[in-house]
């Protein structure tokens, strides 16, 4: 009788996973760079790595229905005659319309007037269905210039002078030509049908002294009544924010790498920027140390997902958040009911990589007519108002929880860490220590 060593169990590489190897093999087919939409897919820290210490003897927790919890925020009070002035501190990311359909576009503006919020343009102009359904709109100025004019600046509530988007710091923004239909190359004064690249950086400045100069343009285009954003990726959120502060912005935003787009080199997406977390307590300090704190509001957006992520933001110091990628999964995007056509176009509901071909059977990031028709603006601006609003119930449950009366009373003492890089990211103890990685010189 012959003895026989057992077979060893063959084992897959961590380095060349699946998706690697196959993204190997795709490009030594095709000889080009992946292009897809959406934001990091990668595991990366992110608010899940924080706990809250709610109130027990040593602190006081406030009745859930009876006690008030105020959730409003007032963005832009720095010099605007007009501050905007929001119910919750959650408002809607740029998303542009070109990326999204009219319809899709519309329903946001329905969902963020309803909850008492705003909205954004995006890349490629300013449409009346949002417009017409958003009681407050923020106009994106944005590299590429697309579609803006001094009309719609001054029509606008706000105006947020973008220099980065967090999926893509450092690199424009892209269309490609199936999304380039009759109305939107009309808006963006291109050819029908021919793929689109944005300019990485805006064509008429080139740093902090000029920028300067190009906020006071747009205070003067909007007679100083209009609050001026500047949003940038998160790469270098420290000096980002003190740079804007100094320009004269009246609101910073800083976009992690967990933030959405409509379509960008997958490489760009996955290994370029921040984490969220990584960037907000930077930021923070930015504007702490120049004094100006509170006085120049904050937001951060990329992975905001639910009111544990708003309160958790809030309490490391920030004023609000914005969403993008949750408020199109609320309005009925990569909905499972559309799974065989996903399946069809070589993907599946829930993958979030469909963004860029323009045949989004949910009728939410495509231009095709009889696909945009499957949209119905009325009830999808319900359903992002219903996410909304359990989003802020939520942020206002744990906030009570800590015995705060206003989510903005949340504060990093009410958080710990689960992992050493959440608690170096977010400057806050790990749990069951008082060890902050970097500080006390450890």
């Amino acid at each position: 009788m012959t003895y026989r060593n057992p077979p060893t169990t063959p084992r897959k590489s961590a380095t060349f996973d699946d998706y690697t190897l196959s993204e190997i093999r795709r490009a030594a087919a095709t000889g080009i760079y992946d292009i897809r939409g959406a934001g990091a897919k990668r595991k990366l820290p992110h608010f899940d790595d924080l706990l809250f210490l709610g109130a027990s003897i040593s602190r006081y927790p406030l009745e859930g229905y009876r006690e008030r919890c105020d959730t409003s925020v007032v963005l832009g009070s720095r010099h605007a005659k007009k501050p905007i002035e929001l119910k919750i501190p959650i408002t809607i990311a740029g998303m542009s319309f070109g990326s999204l359909s009219g319809p899709a576009k519309e329903a946001l503006g329905r969902g963020a007037t309803l909850s008492g919020t705003s909205t954004t343009t995006g890349d490629g102009g300013m449409t009346e269905e949002e417009r017409g359904h958003s009681k407050q709109l923020v106009y994106q100025y944005l590299p590429s210039r697309y579609g803006m004019n001094p009309r719609d600046l001054r029509r606008a509530d706000a105006i947020e002078v973008v220099v980065g988007q967090g999926a893509k710091p450092g690199g424009g923004g892209m269309l490609l030509g199936q999304k380039i239909s009759d109305r939107v190359a009309e808006m963006r004064t291109l050819p029908k049908g021919i793929d689109q690249r944005s300019a990485s950086r805006h064509p008429d400045w080139t740093g902090p002294d000029d920028l300067e100069i190009k906020i006071l343009e747009l205070r003067e285009i909007t007679d100083w009544e209009k609050p001026i954003y500047v949003k940038v990726g998160g790469a270098r959120p420290y000096y980002d924010t003190a740079l804007a502060v100094k320009a004269g912005a009246d609101v910073v935003v800083v976009d992690g790498m967990q933030g959405g787009t409509a379509a960008t080199q997958e490489v760009f997406i996955e290994n370029v920027g921040m984490p969220t977390l990584a960037c907000i307590r930077p930021a923070v300090q930015a504007l702490q140390d120049l004094g100006m704190h509170r006085k120049v509001q904050l937001v951060v957006s990329g992975g905001i997902r639910n009111g544990a992520d708003v309160a958790k933001a809030l309490a490391l110091g920030v004023d609000a958040v914005s969403i993008g990628t949750a408020a199109l999964v609320a309005l009925g995007d990569n909905d499972p009911r559309w799974e065989a056509e996903y399946n069809e176009l070589g993907t599946t509901a829930g993958a979030y990589d469909d963004w860029h071909e323009g045949r989004d059977p949910a009728g939410i990031t495509t231009q095709d007519p009889e696909l945009m028709k499957r949209v119905d603006p009325v009830a999808a601006g319900r359903r992002l108002a219903n996410y909304l609003k359990v989003m802020t119930l939520e942020a206002q449950t744990i906030a009570r929880a800590c015995g705060k009366n206003s989510l903005h009373n949340l504060e990093p003492e009410d958080l710990v860490a689960l992992t050493i890089e959440a608690a170096a990211m977010a400057g806050v103890p790990l749990a069951g220590t008082n060890w902050i990685p970097g500080k006390n010189g450890f």
